[in-house]
C-alpha cells in the first residue's frame, strides 16, 4: 500500500527562488520524502529551503528538467521508495492533491497516474489550452491509447517505470520537455504501462489572484515542435500506424473521479462500480 512513508516527492528546480519554498513544505506536509534537484540555479533557490528535511541534488550547469527527473529518480530508487511523486518548482502544483494521486495508485496498481488540470480550466491561457490538446493527440500516436492532460507535470511513476528511466537514453530516448512525453510513450511500448488520469485544478497567475508564478520556463511553440518532432520520428521508426490509430480510438482517456464529475467511479479494486 502506497503512502507518505514509501513515496518520494521529486521537484526539478531552475530559479525557482519566488515559490520554492511554499513547494517545498506543501509536499513535507504529504510526503515524508522530498528530493530537490536544483538545475544550476543562479539565484538563491537552494538557499530558500536550506533549513528543511530534504535531500537536494545539485548540477553545477543547467542540465534540462529531463536530466533532473532521472537524478532524482535515481536517488528515490536508490532510497527504496515504491514510487515517485514529480511536481514543479513554480507552484502552480498544489501539494494537497497528492494524497488523491496515491489513492488512485492504489487503485490502478502499476499505472502513472497524472494530475490532470480539468478543474477551472478557464484560468488556463487558452494557448496553453491549445497546445496541451495538441500535445495529448500527438502523445496518443507514441503510447496507443488517449490520455487526459498528458502535459502536466505533476505525476505519480511506479517503481517500474522510474527504474525504466534511469536506464539511459536508449531505454527513454529524449531530454528536457521531451523526456516528460517519451517516458510515457516508452513505459507503454516496453511495460505495457497504461496511464490514470485523477482531475486537478489549473493554477496560473490571473488578474482576480494575487498568486505570483515566475514565467514558465516551457515555450509552446519551441517545445510543443520539439516534441512533435521526436514524437513523429518515433511513429515512423515503429511503422504500424493504421494498428495504432484503431487501437487510439478504442483506448479513450481513464479518468478516476470518485465524484463522478469528470470519468467513472472505482472502487477499491481498481475496478469500475457498475452502480
Amino acid at each position: 500500500m502506497l503512502d507518505r512513508s514509501n513515496v518520494a516527492v521529486v521537484i526539478p528546480a531552475l530559479n525557482e527562488a519566488l515559490r520554492i519554498r511554499d513547494v517545498v513544505q506543501g509536499a513535507l506536509a504529504q510526503c515524508d520524502h522530498v528530493i530537490l534537484i536544483d538545475d544550476g540555479s543562479d539565484d538563491d533557490t537552494c538557499a530558500r529551503v536550506a533549513d528543511l528535511p530534504i535531500t537536494v541534488l545539485r548540477h553545477d550547469k543547467r542540465m534540462g528538467k529531463g536530466a533532473s527527473l532521472r537524478d532524482g529518480f535515481r536517488e528515490a530508487l536508490r532510497r527504496g521508495y515504491s514510487g515517485v511523486v514529480t511536481m514543479d518548482g513554480d507552484g502552480q502544483h498544489s501539494a494537497d492533491d497528492i494524497p488523491r494521486l496515491l489513492d488512485a495508485a492504489n487503485r490502478h496498481r502499476q499505472c502513472v497516474i497524472i494530475g490532470a488540470r480539468l478543474r477551472k480550466r478557464a484560468q488556463q491561457p487558452m494557448y496553453r489550452r491549445l497546445a496541451n490538446n495538441f500535445g495529448d493527440w500527438g502523445i496518443a500516436w507514441g503510447t496507443g491509447y488517449q490520455i487526459a492532460d498528458s502535459q502536466s507535470g505533476q505525476r505519480y511513476y511506479p517503481a517500474a517505470v522510474i527504474e525504466l528511466a534511469t536506464l539511459g537514453k536508449h531505454h527513454v530516448p529524449g531530454e528536457d520537455f521531451v523526456f516528460e512525453a517519451q517516458i510515457l510513450i516508452s513505459a507503454a511500448q516496453q511495460l505495457g504501462t497504461r496511464c490514470v488520469s485523477v482531475p486537478i485544478e489549473s493554477r496560473y497567475k490571473t488578474v482576480h489572484s494575487e498568486e505570483q508564478f515566475r514565467a514558465s520556463h516551457f515555450k509552446p511553440v519551441r517545445d510543443f515542435s520539439r516534441i512533435t518532432t521526436h514524437i513523429v520520428y518515433q511513429c515512423i521508426k515503429r511503422g504500424g500506424v493504421p494498428a495504432v490509430y484503431r487501437s487510439i480510438r478504442a483506448n479513450p482517456p481513464v479518468i478516476d473521479d470518485p465524484t463522478g464529475e469528470f470519468g467513472t467511479v472505482f472502487d477499491s479494486t481498481g475496478l469500475r462500480q457498475t452502480g
